[in-house]
């Protein structure tokens, strides 16, 4: 089954973020995943408020969760630790 890729986003250094988002876009599609939703408008209806909201779809959440501990992902993270605060969950769709 598909999965989502969800991340709730407060940036704290522009620069540092950029970086991590310059290396993850390649290493998500890597894994077969892609952007649906990347920092588009949102309403937030409940819970902490994070200004960047993002979702890729993977084929499955094997795939996602293997993207998340690969290498190339890993050193995109390195420039996000301390540079955000961060929500992140994958979660199968009902499709």
């Amino acid at each position: 089954m598909p999965a989502l890729w969800i991340a709730h986003v407060t940036v704290t250094d522009d620069a540092a973020y950029a970086r991590y988002a310059a290396l993850a876009g390649p290493a998500i599609e890597k894994h077969g995943g892609y952007f649906i939703a990347r920092a588009g408008r949102y309403v937030q209806l409940e819970g902490a408020d994070r200004p960047r909201n993002v979702v890729a779809k993977f084929p499955t959440l094997e795939a996602a969760e293997t993207c998340y501990h690969s290498p190339e992902y890993q050193e995109a993270l390195g420039h996000a630790r301390g540079a955000a605060e961060r929500e992140l969950l994958v979660v199968e769709t009902t499709e």
